[in-house]
Parts: structure tokens; C-alpha cells; sequence
């Protein structure tokens, strides 16, 4: 079981894993981050940032990705990949990605989020992604509305016969950030993100990732969503999502 089949020639096939509970025939947009920021991985720098921009509903049928430099360097580097679907691309992702070098003289202290749960807490129906991920509740509800905080774990990998790592982990869940902290009725209202940024302080090697999620919604039809991600050790990242708020 992962979110995606290596086909070959950069080619991908995604799995019932990789369902949107808005549409089964459409992906959610987590794994297509997630998948594009592995692709864009560069050896001896680490993710410091990634805006991901979804260009319309991402079918859930085979695809390939594209990749290319946009700005080399030793200790700062810009690359964009491309995700296309049936010849249009369907989510571009820019990363920037950063040297570590040694350790400077002042170090933050960490904010250690909540003890993690003992309880799951599931999702209401049964849609591939939900199943995919396990959440833990440590303010809020999963399935209510407002400000809402979680432990999270990806219970499958990415890419079929790769093993999943830190980064993996927090960009599957990074576009939750909306979902999980919505402030409507999502069968009444439409939020939309149509890109997200990811910044990254670190990388986690826990299994799981705290969201501390919440929405703030302007009177004029916007919306910004956003999440402190963190692990046992403190803060690894922050997320934000812009929002289109309709009613349906």
C-alpha cells in the first residue's frame, strides 16, 4: 500500500489512497505536495520552503512530473516540478532549499506541543486519504468546526517501495491545515485553497506531526488558513493556505 505506483520515465499512478472526500475521482491535495517535494529534493540541502499551487481539481488518474532548476547554487537553490495530467499541468511546486551548516552560538528553546492522545479520533466516512492517515485530537474536533489541534501519522508510504521520511510525513498532512480548522459547514459553504506554503525549520524523524490549525475569515469572501507543525522535539514548520469562501 502507498499513495503512488512508480511507473517508470517519471511517470506516476496514483492510488485509491490519494482520494479527496469531495470527489473519488479527484486527489487530495497532500500527496500531490508531498510527492513533488521528494522529486525536488537536492543531495547536501535541506527544504526550507515550498509553495505549492493547484491548478484546478488534480484527477486521480497516471501522471508525470517534470522537474527543473530555476536557481542553482552551493548553500541556496530554487527548483520547480510540474505534475501533468492528461497533457495540463495540474500542480506546479517551487522549493527552495537551504545548506545546514554549523551550529550558531543562540539556539531558540523549544515549544513542546501536547502529549500525544491515547485515543484516535476518525473521520466522518470512509474516503481514501482519511483511511491513509491516523489523527489524534488534542483541542477541538475532528469533525467540528474552528480551531483545531491534532497529532498526526501517515500510516502508509508515499511511493511504493521508497520508505517515508520527515519531510514526507509533514507535507502528506499540510494541506489538512483548512480541512481540519474549517470555521462552515463544508455540505453549505465552499473553502478553497488553491496553493499552500510550507516553511520548514527542520525535518522530523517521529513518526508523528502536531497541527495546531486555525482559520481566520475576512468579511469580503477570503480566507487564510494556517498551521504550526511540530514534533516531539518543538517546532519543525508553519502553513498557510489562502481562501476562496463561497456559499454553495
Amino acid at each position: 500500500m502507498s499513495f503512488y505506483q512508480p511507473l517508470g520515465d517519471d511517470h506516476y499512478a496514483p492510488t485509491e489512497f490519494t482520494e479527496s472526500p469531495w470527489d473519488s475521482a479527484m486527489q487530495h491535495g497532500g500527496p500531490p505536495a508531498a510527492l513533488l517535494g521528494r522529486l525536488l529534493r537536492l543531495d547536501g540541502l535541506r527544504l526550507a520552503r515550498i509553495t505549492v499551487d493547484f491548478l484546478g481539481p488534480i484527477p486521480r488518474r497516471e501522471f508525470r512530473v517534470e522537474v527543473s532548476p530555476l536557481k542553482p547554487g552551493r548553500l541556496t537553490a530554487l527548483n520547480e516540478a510540474r505534475m501533468v495530467v492528461d497533457g495540463r499541468v495540474a500542480v506546479t511546486a517551487r522549493a527552495w532549499h537551504i545548506a545546514p551548516g554549523p551550529q550558531p552560538p543562540v539556539v531558540s528553546e523549544p515549544a513542546l506541543p501536547p502529549p500525544l492522545p491515547e485515543r484516535e479520533d476518525v473521520f466522518d466516512g470512509s474516503w481514501g486519504y482519511g483511511r491513509a492517515t491516523e489523527w489524534r485530537i488534542t483541542r477541538g474536533s475532528l469533525n467540528g468546526f474552528g480551531e483545531t489541534h491534532a497529532w498526526t501519522r501517515v500510516r502508509i508510504p508515499l511511493i511504493d517501495g521508497a520508505p517515508i521520511d520527515g519531510q514526507d510525513r509533514a507535507l502528506i498532512v499540510a494541506d489538512s491545515a483548512n480541512g481540519l480548522s474549517a470555521e462552515l459547514p463544508w455540505d453549505k459553504w465552499l473553502s478553497i485553497p488553491p496553493t499552500l506554503t510550507a516553511t520548514m525549520l527542520r525535518e522530523t524523524g517521529d513518526e508523528w506531526v502536531h497541527m495546531a490549525c486555525r482559520t481566520t475569515l475576512s468579511d469580503d469572501g477570503l480566507g487564510l488558513a494556517e498551521a504550526t507543525l511540530s514534533d516531539s522535539g518543538g517546532k519543525i514548520g508553519q502553513v498557510a493556505q489562502p481562501l476562496l469562501v463561497r456559499a454553495r
